[in-house]
């Protein structure tokens, strides 16, 4: 590794994340250790996306809820155009809606921001060499999702549906939606008439009501 050897490349790093106290941070966290080499910073999912185009660092440390751009949408688009960079998702998150589209869209780890500095350089490091990286409690979310039947009509919604009804749910627009997951409002529309034809809805809100209950959001 860097340390060992003090010549070997150091693991260039890409830090997404819309608080700029949080970005600060964790430059100065990589900047005190060596073998890690901080390339740039992105305050939501659009900037991310072009920046790790651009740099293309080892690794990218992605936020999830950003606005103006979520990192889902960043890293299922950073997988569409083969971009070499490895995702480490570190959020304060871990919900069933989060972690599996984050993991489905091609994140190589998981990771909370509550974790210790050493585990932190350790999953970098991990992901750097390809290897999937899952903090102990998203672990165990998915082994427990894996084990236990989906629930009825969960099965049916596509992940991009259930991404859309996600953010329904939040209180976000058709327009707001289409920005976030680098869709046109057209298709944010195509989503919506085809969650509503599963779910039984006649509106956004009994869409919502709907997934609360199967178990489908929450």
């Amino acid at each position: 590794m860097t340390e060992a050897t003090g010549t070997a490349r150091a693991i260039t790093l890409l830090v997404v994340d819309d608080h700029p106290v949080v970005r600060d941070g964790l430059r100065g966290m990589f900047a005190s250790a060596p073998g890690f080499d901080v390339l740039g910073e992105a305050a939501d999912g659009v900037a991310a996306v072009e920046l790790a185009t651009r740099l293309d660092p080892d690794v990218v440390l992605m936020d999830l809820r950003m606005p103006g751009g979520g990192g889902v949408a960043a890293i299922a688009e950073l997988s569409r155009l083969g971009a070499r960079s490895k995702v480490l998702v570190l959020t304060t998150y871990d919900t069933d809606s989060d972690t599996l589209p984050a993991i489905e869209a091609g994140a190589t780890g998981y990771l909370l921001k509550d974790a210790p500095r050493d585990e932190l350089f350790t999953a970098v490091r991990a992901a750097a060499d390809g290897r999937t990286v899952l903090s102990p409690t998203v672990a165990s979310r998915l082994v427990a999702r894996v084990r236990t039947p989906a629930a009825p009509g969960h099965e049916s919604l596509s992940t991009r549906e259930r991404e859309v009804l996600s953010l329904v749910a939040r209180g976000t627009s058709n327009r707001e939606i289409a920005a976030e997951l680098f869709i046109s409002e057209a298709t944010v529309k195509t989503h919506l008439t085809h969650v509503f034809a599963k779910l039984g809805a006649k509106d956004r809100a009994a869409a919502v009501a709907v997934a609360y209950e199967r178990g489908i959001l929450g």
